[in-house]
């Protein structure tokens, strides 16, 4: 069967060479944590410790702030040292706890139970929201609300996302290498919690080894398949995996996957979700990439959530030249930050460092109505069209041109050549037309 994919995207360098060869390393334990409260979409977690207490690796030290929302879990043993703001991936300001570490990695205790898969529905669902599970891949939705369809709604087909189409990030192709059997058990849970029939695991072609290793593991399987997909940008976007998988399509205007019967999980997420069921352990660490042309040995790492940034750079070697530009993500969706002392996240999935010349930005001139832009989208939208109605403040056209559709991929400020900043455009919009419907 032919690779499959979506109409509309591009094709820049992956850049994955840097680490794709390289195997996870678990990274010494830190000497001290921040935990941010919002890790997630929805509310934020409430702690519940407070300066001074000891607290154990794996311990909740917050609440979950209402059902779309999730625990935070302390990812080493040590003391709670402040409770304040911090730095955060996104380059935004959240309340975060401080934990400065022990050095001895007590844990609280753990299962491994061996029939975990007789669990009930409802069992699994709930080991998966207080593990503080969620999204790893994307916007970080907490992963018990995706498995709550509201009455009506069916879930006939889970997709694993194994796509990873952002340049430089390798960390979910090394766990899909170093981890398959834990990532299809973890869609066997996905699967009876939603009753899904059908299970597909979607791998870009630039991982021919993954997709080799999963179709073997998965021959004797009549009902969990793996898709190949063409090499394109943005190929892991939910709605544009759906369509290359099955051929549904999401509705634009507020669509969601489970209108077309479908959930989306990331693989690291899948993961998570095992760990979670068979052993009641909270999402307390994660793979991540370090990357760039000036990083001493870029790796893929498995730390501790709540790592500084500098921690992991650090345990790279350092850079080769100085730092023009840190990006916490991939490069086309990724969040250019303003400092190293920022904790990773449960959303953490890379980190990029890179120098003058690379961060180099060309300004802006005017559109030329070439409609690259327009060629490319691929949620079929018109990307010039939305920044103009924004730049002129006018909120309800650029509501009518689609600019609430949009998935912020960055593939139509790639091509453009006269370097307008799309992306940034029709963020403004976004926000202010959210803030238009909600005043209503």
């Amino acid at each position: 069967m032919g690779l499959k994919t979506f109409p509309g995207g591009i094709h820049p360098h992956d850049n994955k060479a840097f680490s794709k060869d390289k195997k996870i390393e678990p990274m010494p334990l830190p000497k001290k944590i921040v935990i941010p409260l919002s890790q997630h979409i929805g509310a934020p977690a409430k702690p519940v410790v407070k300066i001074g207490d000891e607290v154990l690796a794996g311990q909740k030290i917050a609440d979950a702030g209402g059902f779309v929302s999730i625990p935070m879990h302390s990812s080493i043993s040590g003391k709670v040292a402040k409770l304040a703001q911090f730095n955060h991936p996104t380059g935004a300001l959240v309340q975060g706890i401080e934990i400065t570490g022990d050095g001895e990695d007590k844990w609280v205790e753990l299962v491994d139970e061996s029939s975990f898969m007789e669990l009930s529905a409802k069992d699994m669902k709930e080991r998966i929201a207080e593990a503080g599970v969620c999204g790893m891949g994307g916007a970080g939705f907490p992963t018990h609300v995706k498995l709550s369809p509201p009455e009506g709604k069916t879930i006939d087909t889970i997709i694993l996302n194994g796509v990873e189409c952002e340049p430089y990030l390798t960390a979910d192709y090394r766990i899909m290498l170093e981890q398959a059997e834990d990532i299809l058990t973890g869609l066997k849970i996905l699967m009876k919690i939603v009753n899904a029939k059908k299970g597909v695991v979607g791998i870009e072609a630039n991982k021919p080894d993954a997709i080799k290793l999963f179709k073997n593991l998965l021959k004797n399987e009549k009902n969990i398949s793996v898709v190949g997909l063409h090499l394109k940008y943005p190929q892991g976007a939910e709605k544009q995996l759906i369509y290359a998988a099955t051929k549904r399509k999401v509705p634009n205007k507020g669509g969601l996957p489970m209108d077309v019967n479908v959930v989306v999980q990331n693989v690291g997420t899948a993961i998570a979700v095992f760990e979670a069921v068979r052993y009641k352990k909270p999402l307390v660490d994660r793979v991540i990439t370090i990357s760039g042309k000036i990083v001493k040995n870029p790796k893929n790492i498995k730390a501790r959530i709540g790592t500084y940034y500098s921690d992991l750079l650090e345990y790279c070697g350092g850079t080769t030249e100085d730092i023009s530009k840190v990006i916490s993500g991939g490069p086309m969706m990724g969040f250019a930050i303003p400092s190293l002392e920022t904790p990773m996240t449960k959303g953490s999935s890379g980190l990029l460092l890179f120098n003058k010349k690379e961060a180099h930005k060309d300004s802006e001139d005017v559109c030329l109505r070439c409609a690259r832009c327009v060629d490319i989208c691929p949620m079929n939208i018109i990307p010039s069209f939305i920044a103009h109605h924004v730049r002129n403040d006018d909120w309800d056209s650029a509501e009518k041109s689609g600019v609430m559709d949009c998935i912020k991929c960055g593939s139509c400020a790639y091509v453009c050549p006269s370097h307008i900043k799309l992306i940034q455009w029709i963020d403004i919009g976004k926000i202010k037309v959210s803030e238009k419907n909600r005043s209503k």
